[in-house]
């Protein structure tokens, strides 16, 4: 698969939007659509970890917006990549970075438990330990605060999970 890089141009022209109009979708916690000025291809993921939103292209000049956490200082990362795979409920085992700053941390948190930080659903990135995931911690979303992955609320990563497939494109810009 060729993944092509998106210019920063081209994501700020993209995201020049407007929120159209009754458009809160149902059972999600803080999506909107939005209607975008450019042409995008339709079923890409592109995540702002400036605007700390996660847009899923829709086609016909529309996206979903999904509030998200973004990767802390030091943990940012640029560019594109695909979902590997997708898990319901998933277990949780820290990785070495995580680990090395919480050290009493168990090696793996089961699927499920209240304490699992991936939450409801999580689709894996072809990045080493990196996902788009719910979480735990609803707080979170909306500031810089993990180690490389991107939090969503729950009842959105339920969402973007039944609209994406294994092979969908992902986009990240600063």
């Amino acid at each position: 698969m060729s993944l092509r890089f998106m210019p920063s141009a081209a994501l700020a022209a993209m995201l020049s939007m407007t929120l159209l109009p009754a458009c809160k979708a149902h059972g999600v916690a803080d999506a909107f659509l939005v209607r975008v000025t450019t042409a995008v291809p339709q079923g890409e993921i592109i995540i702002s970890q400036r605007l700390r939103r996660l847009f899923f292209t829709l086609g016909h000049g529309q996206a979903i917006s999904y509030p998200v956490a973004v990767p802390k200082p030091g943990k940012q990362w640029r560019g594109a990549t695909y979902i590997n795979a997708k898990y319901v409920r998933p277990a949780w085992s820290p990785p070495a970075s995580v680990k090395h700053d919480f050290p009493n941390l168990p090696a793996v948190i089961a699927g499920g438990s209240p304490h699992n930080p991936m939450g409801v659903r999580a689709l894996s990135l072809e990045r080493n330990e990196i996902a788009i995931h719910g979480t735990d911690m609803p707080w979170s979303i909306g500031h810089a605060v993990s180690y490389g992955c991107i939090r969503m609320h729950n009842a959105d990563i339920r969402d973007l999970y039944a609209r994406v497939s294994v092979g969908t494109r992902v986009i990240m810009e600063p």
